[in-house]
């Protein structure tokens, strides 16, 4: 390729945000052409500029757009919608990534990524615990050993005994555990068939081979090799949480049994098998957490290895386990009878003791990091992490009681539990758990009440700060209140770590309420006040009648939204914008959350930018909106370090530190972003106040006004005028290409990009495309 092509090649490459686009939007022609990828993510060009590099008079003075279309990653078919029964998952994921920044913490960093494992680790335990709470406390052994509750049942009549006691083969308490056991055993098998599947369809991509630059210290984890390769790890966390669910089906089913055979006197055989079982589970369970605490991801290098004995072992030997605890649950032994309850109390509050010490144990671990190195824009003090792991076991507890609560309801009718004819229902600590929700939403009202009247003073303020930004132009109140009144309410984006800690801190405390008060009483929270004050004994009434509905409605919600996404692709897109944001860190934590779409698409992005920059000796700008911006920097990272500095990036709606700076500041704070800066040829960011996502980038010191364009004018023209003889609209978050300030700074940092292409670096690798070794002013 001769000089002066090289010197005239450009290639604009657009990243859309969250919710995604269509390829001829972003490119603005109906006329579009996939050049590269398949129907999940690909590179798309309009039909006119294929062949763009083989005409480049045709193209001085202006890029060739490419548009990267990733939003089938998170929004494709219809099994998407099966994603909302992950959402635990999914946020104590985050919570590993929100660590604060540490310096030469590494001891302390670990204990902080071991602590948010383990509290992945309960809520998989807890959610098989729920199934089998459903499936062998509610139906087999509470519905099917209560003639009255059977007899209006015909598909449990072959389990089922008779007014006399008396009947079939399955009809033993122990048989019928077993069988039920298939629901929760086969929950866990899906769950290890999501994630196994998800990781080659999403996360098996190869990241870009390259070395750092030995002339460059690393500065962020994201540019490391094999950041975006996590495959050992997520398999190896797959097998123990795998066999955590097999155990936990295995002691709800055998130690029934090997409970009635200690205190029944029966054959002294099964009593010795009912110990070596209790025995197995006791040591399985401690194998299953020691890898769970094994050290976690290895990104200095692409790890490529599997621990293939332990991935296949572990799950193969809980499940033989869980077989054999089947086999021995169904010796006959007619004498056994069921009554009452499965021990579900000890159970569920067992898990949430686990969880709440490992909550508090994981925030004095963060404070510690924070303490070190304090970041002042960091959401919480550094606290984050551990907030939003509180959330993640809340909303497992939530989702666990709303399905018991609601079976329960369903097999009994209207019924009183504990009546004659009706079942005794979930265990009592999961109503205590409904009963804490009307005060939580209390706590939730008020706090949202605090925010309105602050969003009104804040409003009050813009609208004489409006009147200034469009000077000379005939007052209109109306206009003047939509527009302060939309800076307003996206500045409430910055007050979401006030809502999650305070959501966090009263969940917490009501939750460790919730588990006193069941295990001191024993009983649901409408029995356990009566006799006292006639104000206590009413709300704790009022409070558990207001819970169960709400948890109900809840349940009833979520199953109808999940069934209208599985139908609606609209809808399914609109769960796809909570995706977007939840599922862009790597499965750190939890092995069966949704799979992280970030792990095709930096891939994707990278090598696209590296080949074409090698092949052409080109300029290269990112463009990247919104998470697309976030995308953007993440591929930015990943390349190779004479590669970076032959691109510019332009941001514009993005929330790089507005959202991920203080949610994630060990992966995008300040010192991070600023790095950034210095790595790539020139950085320009656009933003607006009535934008509710993105922001300034905020670098200190003379970094700052060189990467954050001043705010722009957000509508266009506050009247009308000859350019806009109709109101211009305020566009907020969307379509910052209409601003000619965009158009601008594209050619800016075109203009500001090196053309030259220097000679071969002798250690640089032969895959990577070379560059500039040097970097322009910014």
């Amino acid at each position: 390729m001769e000089r002066d092509t090289a010197d005239e090649s450009a290639l604009e490459l657009l990243v859309h945000g969250v919710g995604g686009t269509t390829p001829e939007a972003m490119l603005g022609d109906p006329r579009t052409v996939r050049v590269s990828g398949d129907d999940t993510a690909a590179v798309y060009r309009r039909a006119d500029d294929v062949d763009a590099e083989k005409r480049p008079d045709d193209y001085r003075g202006k890029p060739v757009p490419e548009a990267y279309v990733w939003c089938n990653l998170t929004s494709g078919n219809g099994s998407r919608a099966l994603w909302l029964l992950l959402l635990p998952f999914m946020v104590v994921n985050l919570a590993h990534w929100m660590r604060p920044n540490a310096h030469r913490r590494t001891r302390t960093v670990r204990a902080y990524g071991l602590m948010v494992r383990l509290a992945g680790l309960s809520l998989t335990v807890l959610l098989v615990a729920a199934a089998c709470e459903v499936a062998l406390d509610l139906v087999a052994w509470q519905c099917a050993g209560t003639h009255a509750c059977a007899e209006e049942r015909s598909w449990l009549g072959f389990l089922s005994v008779d007014a006399h006691g008396h009947g079939g083969w399955w009809s033993q308490p122990g048989r019928r555990l077993a069988l039920a056991a298939i629901v929760p055993a086969a929950l866990t098998g899906l769950l290890w068939y999501l994630s196994h599947r998800t990781w080659g369809a999403y996360e098996s991509q190869q990241p870009l081979p390259h070395q750092p630059d030995p002339e460059e210290a690393p500065t962020n984890a994201l540019g490391r090799p094999g950041f975006w390769y996590g495959r050992r790890l997520v398999a190896r966390l797959r097998a123990a949480h795998t066999a955590a669910g097999l155990l936990t089906v295995a002691a709800a089913v055998g130690t029934s049994a090997a409970r009635f055979d200690r205190e029944s006197g029966g054959p002294a055989l099964l009593d010795v098998l009912g110990r070596i079982l209790d025995g197995a589970l006791v040591v399985g369970s401690a194998v299953v957490v020691w890898v769970v605490c094994r050290r976690g991801r290895s990104e200095k290098t692409i790890d490529r290895t599997l621990d293939r004995t332990l991935v296949r072992l572990l799950p193969a030997a809980a499940l033989a386990l869980l077989l054999l605890a089947v086999l021995y649950a169904g010796w006959s032994r007619p004498e056994w009878r069921s009554h009452g309850r499965l021990p579900g109390d000890a159970t569920f509050g067992g898990i949430v003791l686990v969880q709440g010490a490992v909550i508090v144990a994981l925030a004095v671990v963060a404070h510690a990091i924070h303490r070190r190195a304090r970041d002042f824009r960091a959401a919480l003090r550094g606290l984050g992490g551990p907030a939003t792991a509180m959330l993640a076991c809340a909303l497992g507890g939530v989702m666990s009681g709303g399905v018991a609560q609601r079976v329960a309801d369903w097999l009994d009718g209207s019924g009183t539990p504990g009546a004659d004819g009706t079942i005794e229902g979930p265990p009592v600590l999961l109503s205590w758990q409904a009963s804490v929700i009307p005060p939580l939403l209390i706590v939730v009202a008020v706090v949202c009440a605090f925010l309105a009247q602050r969003t009104m003073r804040l409003k009050r303020r813009e609208t004489a700060i409006v009147a200034t930004d469009y000077p000379g132009e005939p007052e209109d109140p109306a206009r003047t209140s939509r527009i302060a009144g939309t800076r307003a309410r996206a500045a409430l984006t910055d007050q979401a770590p006030m809502i999650i800690g305070a959501v966090s801190t009263v969940t917490l405390l009501l939750g460790a309420g919730a588990l006193i008060g069941a295990w001191a009483t024993h009983q649901v929270p409408g029995e356990a006040a009566q006799g006292t004050y006639d104000i206590v004994e009413g709300a704790a009434q009022t409070a558990q009648a207001m819970g169960s509905w709400l948890i109900g409605l809840g349940f009833i919600l979520f199953v109808t939204w999940g069934r209208r996404a599985y139908r609606d692709a609209s809808a399914r897109r609109t769960i796809g914008i909570l995706w977007d944001v939840g599922t862009f860190w790597p499965r750190a934590a939890h092995p069966f959350a949704p799979p992280c779409y970030a792990e095709r698409a930096v891939p994707d992005l990278t090598w696209r930018m590296a080949t074409w920059i090698r092949t052409t000796g080109g300029r290269l700008v990112l463009s990247g909106h919104s998470q697309g911006s976030v995308l953007a920097a993440a591929a930015a990272w990943q390349l190779h370090p004479t590669v970076r500095r032959r691109v510019a990036l332009l941001t514009y709606g993005s929330p790089l530190e507005r959202l991920y700076g203080r949610w994630f500041p060990a992966h995008f704070g300040p010192a991070a972003l600023g790095a950034l800066h210095r790595q790539v040829d020139c950085w320009r960011n656009l933003h607006r106040t009535t934008d509710p996502i993105g922001g300034p980038v905020r670098l200190p010191g003379e970094d700052g006004p060189q990467v954050d364009h001043p705010a722009l004018k957000d509508p266009l023209a506050y009247g009308r005028t000859e350019q806009h003889p109709l109101p211009a609209p305020i566009l907020g978050h969307s379509d910052y290409q209409a601003d000619p300030v965009f158009a601008e700074e594209r050619a800016r940092l075109l203009a500001r990009l090196r053309p030259e292409v220097p000679a071969p670096r002798p250690d640089a690798e032969p895959a990577a495309p070379q560059g500039s070794s040097g970097k322009s002013s910014s």
